[in-house]
């Protein structure tokens, strides 16, 4: 399942904690798609924290707590990790990440805890959800067959790698607007493992990020920018990226183009992608300014210049991903829209 609707799904069973409805929900996927950040980003979105335990580092004895004497008896001082509504707070996220690559007597000693919201006298406050990822078996990550009983305790769910969705993430996260275009241009290399050769480095949602951070140190150090793009997403994706980016010289004056100056088109392809990402970059930065409706209406009718309709799609749908319903209240969007409806509506 993509993204977006994975969390819509994460945010209704937060919500639903309340109601009394919660299933605990396991998400599988590849490394580096993105599971755990899709679970820290609700709790951003909901302002509630986040308890990441990994029962891949513990022991059984570590999850029940510790015994002590208590009179005549034995009594469990549970971990201080677990959730507890007067030090963490009412509402939560309890999340069990490499859930899969703990041993069996570990995640044996879980199966109370993840159904029953409980380990002996201790209970999860009722505010919380709980939610858990892993590997799947044929990654090459380290990794258990999941015991019927504890895989039954859960709603699964696959995380699928989605380009729109990466790239809306991308946006809202500062990521390099040459990254974003590059991959718009070669989308296939947003994930590209193959766990039967078994990379060190190779392209996933969480290596471009690294690839962005990259360009941002070395940049300015030729000799270096194209080994530490490699060191990212791999060999031949690096090379590739490089190469982009050191075609983008020939970028028409962008700011030019905000301005409403009549600026061609480039003819290559790469480079269209490249001014589309750029564009809705400027689109974003001017978010919420006086100039915002006129920035607006200048990418659109430079998105109406494309050779291809389909790649001022493209950019304008980014662009009311990154910003919003505000698009479609500047005038040049009807006339955009009315230009390219058979596309819209048929293609």
């Amino acid at each position: 399942m993509r993204p977006a609707l994975l969390r819509q799904i994460l945010d209704t069973e937060f919500h639903s904690t309340l109601e009394g409805h919660h299933t605990p929900v396991m998400l599988w996927g590849p490394p580096g798609v993105g599971k755990s950040q899709m679970v820290a980003q609700v709790g951003e979105r909901h302002g509630v924290p986040v308890i990441d335990i990994r029962l891949s580092q513990m022991e059984p004895s570590d999850l029940r707590g510790i015994p002590f004497r208590n009179g005549e008896r034995v009594d469990w001082a549970p971990p201080a990790m677990l959730p507890d509504a007067a030090r963490h707070g009412e509402r939560g996220l309890l999340f069990l990440d490499e859930i899969n690559a703990a041993p069996p007597s570990v995640s044996a000693a879980a199966y109370q805890l993840i159904l029953d919201r409980r380990l002996g006298d201790y209970r999860v406050p009722d505010g919380w959800a709980i939610f858990a990822a892993g590997n799947r078996q044929g990654d090459r990550g380290v990794t258990y067959s999941m015991p019927a009983p504890l895989a039954n305790r859960f709603s699964h769910f696959e995380v699928e790698v989605h380009l729109d969705d990466w790239v809306a993430w991308a946006y809202a996260h500062g990521i390099d607007e040459r990254v974003i275009a590059f991959l718009r241009f070669r989308p296939e290399l947003l994930f590209d493992f193959d766990p039967a050769h078994n990379p060190v480095a190779f392209p996933s949602p969480r290596s471009w990020e690294f690839a962005h951070r990259a360009l941002q140190k070395f940049a300015g150090q030729p000799s270096l920018l194209a080994g530490t793009l490699q060191a990212c997403v791999g060999p031949a994706a690096g090379v590739e990226l490089h190469a982009f980016v050191q075609n983008l010289d020939k970028l028409p004056d962008l700011d030019a183009i905000v301005r409403g100056e009549a600026v061609p088109v480039p003819t290559e392809t790469d480079l269209q992608y490249a001014v589309a990402s750029a564009l809705v970059g400027h689109a974003i930065r001017a978010r919420g300014s006086d100039e915002a409706a006129t920035v607006y209406g200048r990418i659109l009718d430079y998105a109406a210049r494309f050779p291809s309709r389909e790649m001022g799609v493209m950019l304008v749908s980014d662009m009311h991903r990154a910003i919003g319903e505000e698009l479609f209240a500047v005038p040049e969007f009807e006339a955009w829209a009315n230009a390219i409806a058979d596309v819209m509506l048929f293609d």
